[in-house]
């Protein structure tokens, strides 16, 4: 059976790991991150007229801290949009794609006159979300509510699969975590077993760190959503 490696932390790959095993395709799910709350941080809603998320790990996070779940919720891409209403939070937008696109959405739905907004972040982000925003004359409270642990080595169990060849496809998802994967598979001397392995990005920021392995072939999301990674992998076909 041919085997996908998917490096996202544990919750957020088990929606990956499902799509898969719907393909046929068992998985192998190796989280490079993990993810952890912000200790002592609170999340006051006065003043607020909604809330911007920009991973499932900030729904998450926001959750937690704060009750009320009127706040409506711009959220970066469908995955994270999916969490916000899985959490219970009522009302729902997806900018399906990236942060420029959820600048654009927020722009398109908010008077920036009506109150601030805030930006459930963690202490590392991709792009600058409030420096577009406050360009455009909104106010963004930016507060770090997780932060994200990475990995120092590849498991033994991933280890092991790699030398036996038992890996067919690997699903990367931030640079973060594609980055990380590049420095543990040097430190690891396993670079060459990668050359019988499938590369999936989600982005051109996720391939451009994973340039240098020497994978059998390297494929990007036609746009930055797990619909269309999922679209590559069937389009490009599988090892048999």
């Amino acid at each position: 059976m041919v085997q996908a490696l998917v490096t996202r932390p544990r919750e957020d790959a088990e929606p990956v790991a499902r799509a898969l095993a719907d393909r046929g395709i068992a998985v192998m799910i190796e989280s490079l991150l993990g993810i952890e709350p912000v200790p002592g941080v609170s999340v006051d809603p006065t003043g607020l007229q909604g809330l911007l998320v920009t991973s499932a790990n900030g729904v998450r996070a926001l959750a937690r801290l704060l009750p009320d779940r009127s706040l409506p919720v711009w959220a970066v891409g469908d995955a994270s949009a999916r969490v916000a209403r899985e959490m219970g939070f009522a009302a729902v937008e997806s900018a399906g794609g990236d942060v420029e696109t959820l600048a654009d959405l927020v722009s398109a739905r908010v008077d920036p006159a009506r109150g601030a907004l805030l930006h459930a972040a963690g202490e590392a982000v991709a792009g600058d979300l409030s420096g577009r925003l406050g360009e455009r004359g909104y106010h963004v409270r930016r507060e770090v509510l997780y932060r994200a642990v990475t990995a120092t080595t590849l498991s033994p169990d991933l280890c092991r699969a790699l030398q036996a060849g038992e890996i067919d496809l690997a699903l990367f998802f931030s640079p973060r975590t594609a980055a990380t994967f590049a420095t543990l598979i040097a430190d690891a001397g396993l670079g060459e077993k990668l050359a019988r392995v499938q590369a999936y990005g989600l982005s051109g920021n996720v391939t451009a760190k994973l340039n240098e392995l020497p994978w059998a072939a390297l494929h990007k999301a036609a746009e930055p959503t797990l619909a269309a990674l999922l679209a590559a992998v069937d389009e490009n076909g599988r090892p048999s």
